[in-house]
């Protein structure tokens, strides 16, 4: 039986590149993406996306595999800036899952002095940052974070008689209990909040009702880097508006 493996004679391919010091030598190096793209010329579908660093001084290239649970995707991206306030840039990298869920999986790495230190990962992020969903009467979902202890309500008496009629009775008393749900992060942005060149991270995490496209808004955790860890420094919760 023959089997059309295409799949291993696809070379990586450069996707996304940026120029800066990252290694801290004065020298800007170049940090890449490969990946291999889809067989099917026609999909922005990318596999096994690996970070590489080329040394500006001695050329090497320096090669970090990302991990299995997030290496491909669409649109993987590399920007540099420096999120620990030590005049170094480091390397964030963010890729879209795709689909319904539109997670994106997101790479913090410093590489001082040539060696790559793991800054952030969105999956551990995930599981240390997840929230309660809850309906409650007279028209109101209650969203509290499990790391803060912060509690936000979501007025929801304008999503309309049918939606609200299969939840509530019509003196706005809950039918039954119901909670909603909370994603892991989909959107994963460099910001300088107070201007002084250093980076700060804003990560959003979208809050959704009885289905995944039933999205109320995103919670939005500010980080900043804490001299360890990436810490959370502001949270606020955005709601979608209604007609």
């Amino acid at each position: 039986m023959y089997v059309n493996n295409s799949y291993r004679y696809r070379q990586p391919e450069i996707v996304s590149g940026a120029y800066g010091d990252v290694n801290g030598d004065g020298t800007v190096d170049y940090v890449y993406l490969t990946a291999v793209k889809s067989a099917d010329p026609s999909s922005p579908y990318v596999e096994r996306i690996t970070l590489n660093i080329q040394d500006g001084l001695s050329r090497r290239v320096h090669t970090i595999p990302l991990d299995e649970s997030g290496n491909s995707g669409y649109q993987p991206t590399v920007f540099l800036g420096d999120f620990t306030k030590d005049g170094i840039k480091d390397i964030l990298i963010s890729i879209e899952s795709g689909g319904s869920g539109a997670f994106t999986f997101d790479y913090i790495y410093s590489f001082v002095n040539n060696q790559a230190r793991k800054l952030f990962d969105f999956d551990q992020y995930n599981k240390l940052n997840q929230y309660t969903v809850t309906y409650l009467d007279q028209y109101k979902i209650k969203v509290q974070s499990l790391a803060t202890g912060q509690t936000f309500l979501i007025d929801i008496s304008g999503r309309g008689a049918d939606y609200l009629s299969q939840i509530y009775n019509e003196d706005g008393t809950l039918k039954k209990q119901i909670s909603g749900m909370a994603d892991g992060v989909s959107g994963f942005y460099p910001v300088d909040m107070d201007r002084d060149g250093v980076y700060e991270i804003q990560a959003y995490q979208k809050i959704s009702g009885l289905y995944h496209a039933d999205s109320f808004g995103y919670v939005i955790n500010t980080l900043q880097w804490d001299g360890q860890k990436f810490a959370i420094w502001q949270q606020w919760l955005a709601v979608f508006g209604t007609e």
